[in-house]
């Protein structure tokens, strides 16, 4: 049990230089393709839980443009900067995104509208 224990610790202080190297043995000796391996051994060391539940950015996407989908066309093109024919586009092909990468208030602000002109939305 204490050889493992010490097995363990040594995975643990990896660094990333060599937790690629042994990747690389694992695949080409052994046939073993790590990748998932090496996620789980680098992931504890890089940050700990607090930086992995805290998402910074999020995407719009747009459901369902509801009942009203003229106004939610001419919202998401007032919202986006878009043409009107790229907002209708965005529209007619939802579940489709309107904005991607932006903050949560900016997120919530845009669904909060959205919603409000009848459209369905989620944040991812």
């Amino acid at each position: 049990m204490a050889d493992l224990k010490d097995f363990a610790e040594q995975l643990v202080n990896l660094t990333v230089k060599e937790v690629n190297e042994l990747a690389t043995i694992l695949k080409d000796e052994y046939g073993i393709e790590p990748a998932a391996a090496a996620v789980a051994v680098a992931g504890p060391a890089a940050g700990g839980d607090d930086a992995a539940d805290e998402k910074t950015e999020f995407d719009v996407i747009l459901t369902a443009a509801g009942a009203s989908k003229l106004a939610v066309v001419k919202l998401v093109k007032e919202l986006t900067g878009l043409g009107l024919k790229e907002a209708k586009g965005i529209v007619d092909s939802a579940p489709a995104a309107v904005k991607e990468g932006v903050s949560k208030d900016e997120a919530e602000g845009l669904k909060a509208s959205l919603e409000e002109a009848g459209a369905e939305v989620e944040l991812k």
